[in-house]
């Protein structure tokens, strides 16, 4: 079985059934649900199938295939997943049937964003979603750096039509924005791809394939001249903080954010974003490890800022979606912090962080969501008193934001505390800058909860209905995993460490000794 297919079958299947959804008669629109849901739950199935055969003591990637695709040019279909890639597609085949379930009537003429009614049918938002699953699947898949490229660019399709067909009243105007900055990160990350295929040209005396190459383990042992290297790496990292989103960059995200169906909201900053702290952890620091470190004082400071910006604007929000857009600026910083930390703590809490971030921000989305569609406004002005009215509402509400604020005994607060811990040991100034950004996270989370939630039920939510067993059969699977995985990370963090310090062994950096200062007669002075 060793030979099975598994990355592309799982490409395959959620495309297949985009395919099926999209043939079905547009009249058929509970159908066409029932169909997108059965195939995102075999997508689920056969992912977690798959990666209960990871071997967390064999290679590092696993499940390969490598095929020829563009002989010419040197390009292949190369599939494979180590550690970090296979959370991060266990995250999205997770999260993608609990979206198609929480989206059952995004796409109705009687539901869209604010009750805005869609442009285009149910079935082409069902098959959307599909097709979305298939490119994230592909990207965090891809060992083959113009393969990534493909996937990378490819999943600005789905997301552009569903947030340009189904969104709020501005949806036109934020899913152009939204495309436009991720057009000029691919651009610039494409020049840097096209600028590896003759750097990589060897002949085959030399051990070589005759011609360049875009396989990433020939790549990451490719020797480039620094000042070279310096610029490819600036083509990556400015494509990958725009798909992030970090700060000065990120300004797509809140509108996106504030235009998208909620559902189609935890795909894009439950998964997506992730494509940009994956890359930087992947292609930035393997490919190209001394111009990482050569701009790891100014990444710092940009993660650090990332920090705290987002949560000041967090807390200044009016709009419930617009408030959870900007605290993700705020996790992002933390991810990308840890990343450039380059120690063992700091890069495992950081790959942790990007699927505990996945599943609180996907909690937060999906609740908010639920509450916009009964009210059908966003404004946290609109919301009081609601956990007198909707108590198991307000429930699921207070744990998604206690878990965004990284409360002990929730999955975010074991990767954020990696994070710092593992930051400290090397850079104190920007880990104790960062310490902060917990405190505003509380005030944004417990601030909001009081508003929304909290005091005497008001006139618009007095007749508001609590959770319907759907949506709780939504929430139930997320809330479960971020308490599990709060007492328990250590199964994920086995799976995750391996691929670490490979990362770590390619940038040459070690974990920093401790430092205590001892007196000659081993009292402490």
């Amino acid at each position: 079985m060793n030979d099975f297919p598994w990355l592309s079958l799982l490409i395959a299947l959620p495309l297949v059934g985009a395919l099926a959804v999209a043939l079905l008669p547009t009249a058929r629109e509970k159908l066409a649900k029932q169909v997108a849901l059965a195939f995102s739950l075999a997508v689920t199935v056969l992912a977690l199938v798959m990666a209960a055969r990871f071997d967390t003591g064999g290679d590092r990637f696993q499940f390969t295939e490598t095929h020829w695709w563009i002989k010419e040019f040197g390009v292949h279909w190369a599939l494979g997943a180590d550690g970090v890639a296979l959370t991060l597609i266990v995250l999205s085949v997770i999260l993608v049937p609990l979206v198609v379930l929480a989206s059952w009537t995004d796409a109705d003429r009687s539901g869209g964003v604010d009750g805005t009614p869609p442009k285009r049918s149910v079935k082409t938002y069902f098959a959307l979603l599909l097709a979305l699953e298939a490119m994230m699947i592909g990207v965090f898949a891809a060992t083959d750096v113009f393969l990534f490229y493909v996937f990378f660019e490819a999943m600005l399709v789905p997301v552009y039509f569903i947030i340009g067909s189904y969104g709020g009243p501005q949806r036109s105007y934020a899913a152009v924005k939204f495309l436009l900055y991720s057009l000029l990160g691919g651009l610039l990350m494409l020049v840097s791809v096209i600028w590896l295929y003759p750097l990589s040209a060897k002949p085959p005396a030399e051990g070589g394939l005759g011609h360049g190459t875009f396989l990433f383990e020939e790549l990451r042992g490719l020797h480039v001249d620094p000042t070279t290297a310096k610029w490819l790496f600036l083509g990556f990292f400015i494509a990958f903080a725009i798909k992030a989103p970090m700060v000065p960059v990120h300004t797509w995200l809140p509108d996106a954010a504030a235009q998208s169906p909620a559902g189609s909201l935890v795909l894009v900053v439950g998964v997506l974003d992730k494509v940009g702290t994956y890359g930087m952890l992947r292609f930035c620091l393997e490919l190209f490890p001394g111009a990482a470190k050569w701009a790891t004082p100014v990444v710092l400071a940009l993660a650090v800022v990332s920090i705290i910006y987002g949560a000041v604007l967090a807390i200044g929000q009016v709009d419930l979606k617009r408030l959870v857009a900007y605290t993700s600026v705020s996790h992002f910083g933390f991810i990308v912090l840890g990343i450039f930390a380059m120690t063992t703590a700091g890069q495992s809490g950081a790959a942790l962080y990007m699927v505990n971030h996945g599943f609180s921000t996907g909690a937060l989305f999906l609740v908010v969501g639920f509450m916009i569609v009964r009210r059908r406004s966003a404004r946290i002005s609109d919301f009081g008193g609601v956990q007198k009215v909707a108590p198991v509402l307000a429930g699921t509400f207070l744990i998604a934001g206690l878990s965004g604020l990284s409360l002990p005994g929730l999955s975010p607060f074991v990767s954020e505390f990696m994070v710092l811990t593992g930051t400290f040991g090397r850079y104190r100034v920007p880990a104790a800058i960062a310490a902060v950004g917990i405190v505003l996270a509380a005030i944004y989370i417990l601030w909001t909860y009081q508003r929304t939630m909290g005091g005497p039920a008001v006139e618009s939510v007095r007749a508001m209905p609590d959770l319907s067993a759907r949506e709780k059969l939504v929430v139930a699977p997320i809330i479960a995993i971020i308490v599990a995985m709060g007492f328990f990370p250590q199964p994920v963090l086995d799976v995750i460490n391996p691929s670490v310090k490979q990362t770590l062994a390619r940038v040459d950096r070690q974990d920093p000794a401790p430092k205590i200062n001892v007196a000659e007669n081993g009292a402490r002075p």
